[in-house]
Parts: structure tokens; C-alpha cells; sequence
């Protein structure tokens, strides 16, 4: 029989998902559903592995090592690495919620920020090369539909934002001037962003325009549209991948050394790497991308051999007396780049 002083693990949630970080955070609804799904495994994996119902597992039942032995069994059913530390970070989160509202319950939320994250041995993601990008974005043919799938992959480049980024623009949010031609996109957090584009990005849009949005033909002002039973509409990603899958098939027949897979976020990655290796500031490179935090984009921020070898070859010789030339925060960023601390 429940006890009436116990307070119950998943009575804050709702005000958690729908008010702290819907409406306090201003986290994106993608991201809200994901930590509303983290906390439905938990509740799961109370219910059916440890048989404890969610009306009588209480905060002060959240123990550091029933968290462990949750991690435990997401491993067994075969969560990666990264989606067993995403459920962690969340219950982690929401249990300092839950402290906040209520001091009594710090000790839990330090026990259980105790717990360590899994080892997730991060792979470096491929890019897309010059040769690789040039005849992707040429692959697609001379047709109405090959028009516009080109001028598609040339905007998700230049731009190097997100493929929903681009499929939810609309006619008023492109500027095609000679002088700053330029598109306005709204990226996560509902945040909106102006993004320079270059004159030749400017004329293959021109060139989509007279194509796609002929004055009275289509009835929609979403930039990018597909039609389906007579009806306009925002063009869907499932689209993008499937005809940015199928020229990269036509590609790898010339060029075997394309990634595998090329998926349209690949665009935005090699965009985004591209400025970095070309000695753009990080920071520049971040406010570009749209990120609110400069870590996230430090992804990106991956030397090439090339970098590697020009900083090195900046390093004065000379022999062990002699006085280093460089300063400490440069020989830093030296070994950085070499992989060294």
C-alpha cells in the first residue's frame, strides 16, 4: 500500500516536458518527444523488469543503482553508447527539476548524477570531396525535375543549413538581389537566421524560379514544393534522401570513392568542415550553422592533414637552448591540431 508521504518519481513529468522545456527552455518539439520518450523506456523498464507501477515508485526509490541496472539493461537490448547517455542526461535533467521544486530532493539527484556516462567512441563521419560534390550536384539531368533536385543539393551546400531549413522556406524568404543575395531560415529554437548566398547559388534559384513558380501554376509560396493529387505542398525529406541516394548510385559507378551513404546532412557537414580547413574563425563558422552554443559546432572543427602540415612547418628549428619563438597559447593550438594535450 502506497505510502501518503511518498512522492511519486513521475509526478513532476508533465510539468517538466510541457512547461519547463516547452515553454521556460524553448527546447524544440523534436527534442521534447525525445526526452518524453526516455522517460517512457524508464517507466517500461520499471514495469516489466522490476515490476514497480508507476503510482508506487516514488523519488526516494530512484536509487544510483537502479539507474545502473537500467543502463545495464539497455545495453542488453541493444541501445548504442549515445542512446543509452541521451536516456542517462535525461533522467539526470529531470531529476534536478525536480530538486529545484523541491530541496528534499537533492541527495537523490546527486546519487544519480554520480553515475557515469558509457564510453561512446566517436567515428569521424565522412564528408563529401571536391570531385565527389562536383559530380553530385552535376548528376542530375537537364529536365524540369532535374532543375530543381539540382538547384536543391546547390542551396543545402552554399547554405550548409538544415534540410527541413530549406524545405520550409518560402518565396518571401528568399532575396535574390545582384548585390546580397540571401535567404532567411528558421532553425531550432524557432530562431531565425539571414544566410548569404553566392551569385551562382543566386542564378540556379533564378533559373528554378522560372521554372517552378510560374505566376498563376502552382498555388503554394513554400520555395519547394511537391504536388500530390492536385494538392501543393512543403516537399518532404523521405523525398531529398531518396533522389540525393540515387545520384550519388549514378556517381559511385565514376567515382567508387564516394561515401556509401550520402545523406543530405553530409551536405552541411563538408559545407561546414570546408570553412573551418579554410581558416574561417569557429565562431564565424558557428553564428553560420545557426548554433547557440560554440561546442556543438567544434564537431565540425576536424584538421585536415594539410592544416596539420602547415602548422607544423610554421614551427622555427633550432636547437634545445634556444628560446622558443612561439607563444604558449599558439603551441596550444599546435598541439591540438596534432592530437596531443
Amino acid at each position: 500500500m502506497r505510502k501518503s508521504n511518498k512522492q511519486l518519481f513521475f509526478s513532476m513529468t508533465y510539468e517538466y516536458l510541457e512547461i519547463y522545456m516547452r515553454t521556460q527552455m524553448l527546447r524544440s518539439p523534436a527534442t521534447i518527444e525525445s526526452y518524453r520518450d526516455a522517460l517512457t523506456v524508464f517507466r517500461h523498464y520499471l514495469r516489466d523488469e522490476l515490476h514497480l507501477s508507476a503510482d508506487s515508485f516514488g523519488f526516494s526509490d530512484c536509487t544510483r543503482d537502479l539507474v545502473m541496472g537500467f543502463m545495464e539493461y539497455l545495453s542488453c537490448i541493444g541501445n548504442k553508447p549515445g542512446t543509452r547517455n541521451q536516456r542517462l542526461t535525461v533522467i539526470k535533467s529531470y531529476l534536478w527539476f525536480a530538486a529545484e521544486k523541491d530541496i528534499t530532493l537533492q541527495s537523490v539527484a546527486i546519487s544519480v548524477g554520480r553515475v557515469k556516462s558509457c564510453r561512446d567512441p566517436k567515428k569521424e563521419k565522412p564528408l563529401l570531396d571536391d570531385e565527389a560534390m562536383r559530380l553530385l550536384l552535376n548528376a542530375p539531368p537537364d529536365t524540369k525535375t532535374g532543375i530543381r533536385d539540382k538547384t536543391l543539393m546547390i542551396l543545402l551546400y552554399d547554405s550548409a543549413a538544415r534540410l527541413d531549413e530549406i524545405l520550409s522556406l518560402r518565396l518571401c524568404d528568399v532575396s535574390l538581389t545582384s548585390s546580397a543575395p540571401c535567404i532567411r531560415v528558421v532553425g531550432k529554437g524557432r530562431k531565425e537566421r539571414v544566410i548569404a548566398i553566392t551569385e551562382r547559388t543566386s542564378g540556379h534559384l533564378k533559373q528554378y524560379l522560372s521554372v517552378y513558380h510560374v505566376k498563376g501554376t502552382v498555388n503554394t509560396d513554400f520555395l519547394f514544393y511537391t504536388v500530390i493529387k492536385g494538392e501543393c505542398g512543403k516537399m518532404s525529406e523521405a523525398n531529398v534522401e531518396r533522389f540525393i541516394k540515387k545520384y550519388a548510385g549514378q556517381v559511385r559507378k565514376e567515382y567508387p570513392d564516394i561515401p556509401e551513404h550520402v545523406h543530405p546532412h553530409m551536405f552541411r557537414r563538408t559545407r561546414a568542415t570546408g570553412l573551418y580547413r579554410d581558416g574561417v574563425d569557429l565562431a564565424i563558422v558557428s553564428r553560420f550553422l545557426g548554433h547557440s552554443q560554440l561546442e556543438t559546432t567544434r564537431i565540425y572543427a576536424t584538421p585536415s592533414v594539410e592544416m596539420m602540415r602547415a602548422a607544423l612547418a610554421k614551427i622555427p628549428s633550432g636547437s634545445p637552448d634556444e628560446e622558443a619563438l612561439w607563444n604558449t597559447d599558439a603551441d596550444t593550438e599546435i598541439a591540438k591540431l596534432c592530437g596531443l594535450r
